[in-house]
């Protein structure tokens, strides 16, 4: 789903996003489950990531929700913490750490994981890894409930994932320092960095077991979509996150299952953190009807935007299941419940990990971003599965990462399933 926008001469891109995790997925540490919408004057890209340029009225998301705040704030108690810094502090400061520090407070007081402040270096990093390019380790990461840098997937074939680094593996400790109260960012700085470097990551493994893996970064540059036909012509879809090629891939990969008179189709999702908003929009429409609808946006519990097929429906009616794990999020769960609720899919995996909310990417001059929440999407059935996830219509164990496809009994059902 990326939809994109030129916001004044600086060519700023403004996304939806909708996006969290991965097994197959790109990053080296992705902020988890991104539906971004972006724009600051003019919304051009939803990131749920969406792409496809559809304009949003920005005047249906300047409305308040939050009520009850002044129009100002009374920075009195701020200036007396840096008046106490200044002629306190032990140490070297200088005046961009103490306002990007502002920033980021500012930002982190609704407690919302995915609002969060970036810099300029920060916000280049988060849009290199939106597209897929970036030297790491190839990991999505998010915060958990309680706080913690946990990992919602490695990419298939990164360092990551070759270490035997697992979804929902939380990390404890980078290069011996403790990620106590650090955000995802934080983190993701700390463990991104030159290919041909090692990083070590203290693991908490099932809330018990503690493991050390010492991976060594690479750069990662992959596509967004794989294809391949298994056996009794079973068309096969990886989508490993929902980028600025994915549209353009899944067409194809469509346009070749229809070429091949494939009986059946199988959509693998997992571990797929999501990304832009246009890109579910364009591969649910593969499959559904021109007008049907896609997913719903609210903000507070008024519809601010609805998302419909766009009539490029070429696997209509073709038997079709969708995978997924707790590695599914934002861009591809909105796929799912499309697909699901629409009558086009299957779906087969274990339970999805869960965001529903929708972010708006606000560049400012200065290079730096607000990523913040604007709004809620709904299913086509009416439900938000903020912090619920998808539930399949089958239920099969999720084979952890680095599964080959011939050992995969999520794959193995879907099969099954098709060839009925």
């Amino acid at each position: 789903m990326g939809l994109k926008s030129k916001i004044g001469s600086g060519r700023a891109r403004a996304h939806r996003i909708v996006h969290h995790h991965n097994r197959k997925r790109l990053w080296i540490i992705r902020v988890a489950g991104i539906l971004l919408v972006a724009g600051v004057f003019t919304v051009g890209l939803f990131i749920g990531d969406g792409r496809l340029g559809v304009h949003v009225p920005w005047d249906k998301y300047v409305a308040p929700v939050a009520t009850g705040l002044p129009d100002k704030l009374d920075y009195t108690t701020v200036n007396q913490i840096y008046e106490s810094l200044k002629t306190n502090y032990d140490g070297k400061l200088n005046e961009a750490q103490l306002l990007d520090g502002l920033k980021h407070g500012l930002a982190s007081a609704p407690a919302d994981p995915y609002t969060v402040y970036f810099t300029a270096k920060e916000a280049q990093n988060f849009n290199k890894e939106l597209n897929n390019s970036f030297s790491g380790i190839g990991a999505e990461f998010t915060l958990d409930s309680t706080g913690n840098i946990q990992v919602i997937a490695p990419i298939a074939g990164s360092p990551a994932a070759a270490a035997g680094l697992n979804a929902q593996d939380v990390i404890a400790g980078i290069n011996g320092t403790s990620t106590s109260g650090y955000t995802t960012e934080q983190a993701v700085e700390k463990i991104r960095g030159k290919a041909g470097t090692k990083v070590t990551l203290q693991i908490v493994r099932n809330k018990a077991k503690v493991v050390s893996l010492t991976i060594t970064r690479q750069n990662i540059t992959a596509p967004s979509v794989v294809t391949k036909t298994l056996p009794n012509n079973i068309g096969y879809m990886a989508i490993n996150t929902f980028a600025d090629d994915t549209s353009n891939l899944s067409q194809k990969a469509a346009q070749q299952f229809v070429s091949d008179h494939d009986k059946g189709i199988i959509i693998d999702l997992r571990d797929d953190p999501g990304g832009l908003l246009s890109a579910a929009v364009d591969i649910s429409s593969l499959w559904l009807p021109q007008n049907q609808l896609i997913l719903q946006e609210k903000r507070g519990t008024t519809v601010v935007q609805s998302y419909n097929a766009t009539g490029n429906n070429i696997l209509h009616g073709i038997p079709t299941v969708v995978l997924i794990n707790g590695g599914s999020a934002s861009a591809s769960e909105i796929t799912t419940g499309a697909l699901h609720d629409n009558g086009a899919a299957y779906v087969i995996g274990s339970k999805s990990f869960g965001k529903g909310v929708v972010q708006q990417l606000i560049p400012f001059g200065d290079g730096s971003q607000l990523k913040v929440t604007i709004a809620s999407w709904y299913r086509p059935n009416g439900q938000n599965i903020n912090h619920k996830g998808i539930t399949p219509d089958k239920t099969v164990s999720d084979p952890g990462t680095g599964i080959q496809l011939p050992t995969d009994p999520q794959l193995q059902a879907a099969e099954a399933y098709l060839n009925k």
